[in-house]
């Protein structure tokens, strides 16, 4: 007999990837260059060549068994305090390899990070938006994902509606900044609050609340901006973090869980990410990619065309009267559809070839996310198709 639950998650597949799907069979009508793709956040700009000279002289000087040798269980110790070194030098903090465990990505990280923190039965909350992936992440370790809901004005935190969604049963709080798909960053003021209000609410219930910190776009910052690091600013932080947009290898699947030194048993958490893998499969990311991104620790891709499309995209949102934030960073913009269904709205933007994906898998209906990780001449050319759309179906004046 087959397992029921994953069965019926075969009809719930990803708005994301569905409207994807839709853009490349589309394409192989008209020509992909013709189909103006603002669905899928995959990186568009090339890994710096240094990652691939990394990979090359590794392959080549390596010892072949050592290189493609399991690593070990607790992950290559060389690399975690690279890891470790370069979150101290940038954020002023004072991990030790003791402290970092690599994973399969960002979603390797989260799926270790819950499983440290929380039993099955109890519950994280999180903010709208949200990735819509973090459901499946929740419910496959056994636990339930509550939602605030957004706060549309400025996307940061609501923490009007954060007292009715902690209580003695919530085991962490799941934040992800720069946000996906808002494009915000957290500010230094919400951080600090939000610092606060967990402390108070753990002292209420009786147990330290978790913040887990999904950053996987810590490095695609506008305007020279510094996107304030969470676990500066609340001890209990497990920083989950992805090289798959710093450094554009996404198919490489590889980053890390960063246990701030100052939280409650800090120096079991890596240890028991290593018993985590036994019972997840998460076990020995490649190590091939372990000893790369550690050479390239604190290099990224050539990351700034993402500000020009941004820059290019907002002034013309507003210019046909969007409603919309500026974002902070990441290479989403989310504005508010010109309709209350924002599902009518992105599949009535299909029939002049543009993918949109409708805010309501994000937890915010109303609203429609763009990712703008594409070349910038498309995004300039999506704009005849944008206004000829906007015009003919909501009447707006060009």
């Amino acid at each position: 007999m087959i397992a029921q639950h994953y069965k019926d998650m075969l009809g719930a597949k990803s708005v994301i990837r569905e409207i994807s799907e839709w853009s490349t069979a589309r394409g192989k009508e008209i020509g992909y260059d013709n189909v103006f793709d603002y669905s899928l956040g995959n990186p568009s700009v090339p890994c710096p060549p240094q990652f691939t000279e990394a990979c090359l002289d590794l392959l080549e000087h390596t010892d072949p068994v050592a290189l493609h040798g399991y690593t070990p269980t607790l992950t290559l110790p060389e690399v975690r305090a690279q890891v470790a070194e370069s979150l101290n030098r940038r954020f002023g903090m004072d991990y030790t390899a003791d402290h970092i465990f690599m994973t399969s990505g960002a979603a390797g990280a989260l799926a270790h990070a819950v499983r440290c923190v929380a039993v099955p039965g109890q519950n994280v909350v999180t903010f709208a938006p949200f990735f819509p992936e973090y459901k499946p992440y929740m419910e496959g370790a056994g636990l339930t994902l509550r939602v605030a809901p957004p706060r549309v004005e400025d996307f940061q935190i609501n923490f009007e509606a954060l007292d009715g969604l902690v209580d003695e049963n919530t085991a962490a709080v799941l934040i992800n900044s720069p946000n996906n798909p808002s494009g915000v960053a957290y500010s230094a003021e919400t951080l600090t609050r939000l610092a606060d209000y967990l402390t108070a609410a753990g002292k209420k219930y009786g147990h330290h609340i978790f913040l887990i910190s999904d950053e996987p776009y810590r490095e695609i910052s506008f305007g020279g901006v510094e996107v304030p690091y969470p676990a500066k600013f609340y001890a209990d932080t497990l920083t989950c973090y992805s090289f798959s947009k710093s450094l554009s290898v996404p198919g490489e699947r590889i980053g890390y869980v960063a246990v701030n030194p100052h939280a409650e048993d800090a120096a079991y958490i890596v240890p028991m990410c290593g018993q985590i893998s036994r019972g997840t499969g998460h076990n020995c990311p490649s190590g091939l990619f372990q000893w790369a991104v550690g050479r390239c620790i604190d290099l990224t891709s050539d990351l700034k065309v993402y500000e020009t499309n941004m820059n290019l995209i907002y002034d013309e949102l507003k210019k046909l009267g969007f409603t919309v934030n500026k974002p902070d960073g990441t290479f989403y913009i989310f504005p508010k559809a010109l309709e209350e269904d924002a599902n009518a709205f992105c599949r009535k933007a299909m029939a002049y070839d543009l993918a949109l994906v409708p805010g309501d898998t994000f937890g915010c209906p109303g609203y429609f996310r763009m990712a703008y990780c594409i070349g910038t001449d498309k995004v300039r050319r999506s704009f005849a198709a944008l206004e000829k759309f906007v015009h003919e179906v909501y009447g707006v004046e060009i």
